[in-house]
């Protein structure tokens, strides 16, 4: 078993939703960063392996939406996976690099997001007891949806 493999197993058992997001994130990233680097060596086999595990994980995104108590967050989220699935589309179809630049460009922008989401949802609440052990749970109105786990 590859090491890489077996150090993302163990930060995702007891992760929380958010980490859970984040980690796919940084997954389509780096997916996308090996499909610019196949791209560039003219390696069409591991582009499109990469692009389409990409897409794996963005359907795993999008499919754990929930668009009922996710309101509006959902709604928009829903529609960004959409744009970027339809950008790895055009990025396949026509073997570009620059949009697979692009779409690493707005996925990384989503995914400072839900850092901040997560440094805040982790922040300790003032109290006059001893502190907290761990990070606080995200609430209905911190979190930006509510994920299925």
């Amino acid at each position: 078993m590859d090491a890489r493999y077996s150090y993302r197993e163990a930060a995702v058992r007891g992760a929380s939703p958010v980490r859970l997001v984040i980690c796919l994130y940084e997954q389509a990233i780096e997916d996308l960063r090996r499909a610019v680097i196949a791209q560039e060596k003219g390696d069409i086999e591991a582009r499109t392996r990469s692009i389409n595990h990409a897409f794996t994980v963005i359907a795993q995104l999008q499919g754990t939406l929930d668009m009922q108590r996710g309101g509006e967050v959902a709604r928009n989220l829903a529609k960004f996976y959409t744009l970027v699935r339809n950008g790895l589309t055009e990025a396949q179809a026509t073997q570009s690099t620059r949009i697979l630049e692009q779409q690493i460009s707005q996925l990384a922008t989503v995914h400072e997001a839900w850092l901040e989401v997560e440094r805040a949802t982790a922040a300790p609440l003032p109290q006059s007891g001893p502190a907290q052990a761990g990070p606080s749970v995200p609430s209905r109105e911190t979190s930006l949806t509510d994920w299925n786990a």
